[in-house]
């Protein structure tokens, strides 16, 4: 018997400095949201689906390919606020937060988000992460590494490279045959408890979270458990009209 109930929610923001308006780039003839939507509908484990934007192009876009989408306010800082603002209205026990640039996401992925916390009561939130296979991504401030206890609950997320590797890397520079064994990058897919999500968006930003532009940041400075759970997929954020083309030939090579 489910005892748990889960939303997911799609938050789709229209500005972008690097990207304007990605989630509704062009994507094998559907809007990169359209994947992202598709794929949440494919998570097992999950009640409802929906979109929060803070855009009427978006809000048109969503609707005409059937999903259901919910207006937020323009002034979040950041996609949890979005979420947390949907998650006040709504009687759910665990939120979750599938970014709308991840057109490769998996229903798997989330489900096995949702177990984290289904599974472990005392975990608070829960995240993925796979790991670095290509050591060029150990020092890519672009992708996000983390580290993690022997129970699988993070102990820091960064840009940086971590755990560093003290006596091979020179200047910031990788040697010949280098392998990140044990290093992980994050994988940017969230699975909350709704109360702890909503005392987080109402927390004010800490140092860490701004430096490091990372706001899972603010829930571990503030004491809250992220646990952890490995994956074998690889996902591609959409973040530069380079991305895109990535995923296009991701995708012409898989199908």
């Amino acid at each position: 018997m489910k005892q748990h109930s889960v939303i997911i929610v799609i938050p789709a923001r229209y500005a972008s400095s690097r990207f304007p308006a990605k989630v509704l780039a062009d994507l094998q003839g559907m809007p990169v949201l359209e994947h992202v939507y598709r794929r949440a509908l494919e998570s097992r484990l999950a009640d409802r689906v929906v979109i929060a934007t803070d855009h009427h192009e978006i809000l048109e876009r969503a609707r005409s390919f059937g999903a259901e989408v919910i207006m937020t306010s323009e002034n979040h800082p950041s996609g949890t606020d979005r979420i947390a603002e949907v998650a006040k209205s709504l009687d759910y026990d665990i939120i979750v937060n599938v970014q709308g640039d991840e057109p490769l996401i998996r229903g798997e992925m989330i489900d096995a988000v949702i177990e984290l916390l289904t599974q472990d009561p005392e975990a608070h939130m829960g995240t993925l992460v796979k790991k670095i296979e290509d050591p060029k991504e150990y020092l890519d401030p672009n992708v996000v590494k983390v580290t993690f206890d022997r129970r699988g609950y993070a102990l820091y997320f960064s840009r940086a490279p971590i755990p560093f590797v003290r006596d091979r890397i020179v200047d910031y520079k990788l040697p010949d045959g280098f392998s990140p064994r044990y290093c992980y990058k994050h994988i940017g897919l969230y699975s909350y408890k709704r109360d702890i999500l909503l005392r987080l968006s109402s927390l004010p930003q800490v140092e860490i979270e701004k430096s490091e532009k990372l706001e899972q940041l603010r829930a571990l400075y503030y004491g809250y458990r992220i646990k952890v759970r490995e994956t074998t997929y690889e996902t591609i954020g959409v973040d530069t009209p380079e991305d895109l083309e990535r995923v296009k030939k991701w995708l012409s090579t898989s199908s």
